[in-house]
């Protein structure tokens, strides 16, 4: 027996944070049933359906994508903005669905997959993967100022992890840098709002690295299929948080 809102998960519909929410707003039915309770569990022999859609199992894929500016990470978009599944649809079959987000105007590596497990081990903040930035920001961070994102900055929503950052490059007199930045949170515009707190607000971002991912070899709007080494990589930095 399993929760339902994992099973869910498990079979691609969604994240399980989604699933937990399509249950509580009586989107879920069980053998016929509408179910609200998030406890509930299921067996193999139960009828489970989403949206009036039956669950079906599906076989897990897991997608590399070079986003590009302009596209939401998620599935659907209440004011018809473009998705980063909408990239997908022509060659993939597979209901999947983005790891974690990148914002609106935010490009780079994000993943990509129908493997609901797979999804929370690389987001949950107490696995700590690294996602690597290079950010362009506006005016010159001082030294006080990387410091304060190397210890941890205060934002509204709590203080920060300790971070890497170090300063690619810089032009006092046109008033702006280049940083690169190393988190493993991923709280909402969490690097904008870190950069913004010491005053340098980022003008451009780009997501270069995922733990040991990187975009080589790809265009914004291209994507790959990760080989089954690199899930499997991940499955352990995620479990252990080092790989041999």
């Amino acid at each position: 027996m399993e929760r339902l809102q994992k099973v869910i998960a498990y079979a691609g519909v969604a994240s399980r944070r989604k699933a937990e929410q399509l249950i509580v707003e009586g989107k879920v039915k069980v053998n016929g049933k509408v179910v609200k309770e998030l406890g509930t569990k299921v067996s193999n022999s139960d009828t489970i359906e989403v949206e009036g859609v039956k669950l079906e199992k599906e076989d897990k894929v897991y997608f590399l994508l070079y986003k590009p500016k302009g596209y939401i990470s998620a599935v659907t978009d209440d004011k018809g903005r473009k998705t980063v599944t909408d990239i997908f649809k022509k060659h993939v079959h597979q209901r999947i669905f983005p790891v974690g987000r990148l914002d609106y105007d935010t490009t780079g590596l994000l993943l990509l997959t129908n493997d609901g497990e797979f999804s929370y081990s690389l987001t949950h903040p107490k696995f700590k993967i690294d996602k690597t930035y290079v950010a362009r920001v506006k005016g010159v961070p001082t030294i006080d100022g990387l410091k304060k994102l190397q210890r941890g900055i205060k934002l509204e929503d709590g203080k920060t992890a300790p971070a890497k950052v170090s300063m690619m490059s810089f032009d006092e007199q046109a008033g702006k840098a280049i940083c690169e930045i190393t988190i493993h949170e991923g709280r909402n515009r969490q690097v904008r709002r870190m950069f913004e707190a010491i005053g340098t607000p980022v003008v451009k971002l780009k997501r270069e690295r995922f733990a040991f991912l990187d975009l080589t070899g790809l265009s914004p709007g291209e994507y790959r299929e990760l080989t089954k080494h690199e899930v499997k990589l991940l499955r352990v930095l995620a479990e252990t948080g080092k790989i041999d």
